[in-house]
């Protein structure tokens, strides 16, 4: 028989709790940050007991990098692979800035965009889960350039950072004032510079 699969399914159960944990904890971070992250309070948000969640990941350090891991899976689940089919350049260029749009208004997390939120809480800051926040924004910005790139920018990572201003400034004001019509201006200014 296999290592994994024994025959009392621990391996399944600590890839649900893993799941589950790493889920809840992103959600946590949109909301209270990274570092309000606690064992304690990831236990109370999904029933899960501390030493399971202990068990699975072994420090709070792990859960945060978890937590920055499951929200750029959830990120290309919902805000790439739904654009990936479009032409690359403008049309994909739109296509994801619908998508983003989209994840926005379906409150995929309780407090907006996480790279958003984790990219402020953690940006002056050195260490692991630091370089991972760094990493996922660093991916989506490469993204935006590449795509601008195709689409025949002149300036690529100016107009990346443009777009990125304008959906950072939408989730920040949505986010404070409950306001939907920001999305709706970022997502006018940002078509703009697509052109």
């Amino acid at each position: 028989m296999a290592a994994e699969q024994t025959p009392d399914g621990r391996r399944a159960r600590g890839d649900r709790t893993r799941r589950t944990a790493a889920r809840a904890a992103a959600a946590i971070t949109t909301t209270h940050g990274l570092d309000s992250i606690t064992v304690g309070s990831l236990a109370q948000a999904t029933g899960l007991s501390k030493s399971g969640i202990l068990t699975v990941f072994g420090t709070r350090e792990a859960i945060q990098i978890a937590a920055v891991a499951e929200a750029r899976q959830i990120y290309i689940d919902t805000v790439i692979t739904p654009a990936w089919d479009r032409q690359p350049g403008q049309p994909r260029l739109r296509a994801l800035l619908d998508c983003w749009v989209a994840y926005q208004r379906a409150h995929v997390f309780p407090g907006g965009c996480f790279i958003v939120a984790s990219t402020a809480e953690y940006g002056r800051r050195a260490g692991p889960v630091a370089d991972a926040v760094r990493a996922l924004k660093r991916e989506w910005l490469d993204l935006l350039e590449s795509e601008l790139t195709a689409a025949g920018a002149t300036d690529p990572p100016r107009d990346a950072f443009c777009i990125d201003a304008y959906l950072c400034a939408a989730n920040t004001r949505r986010e404070l004032f409950g306001a939907d019509a920001e999305l709706d201006r970022a997502h006018t200014l940002a078509l703009d510079i697509i052109g």
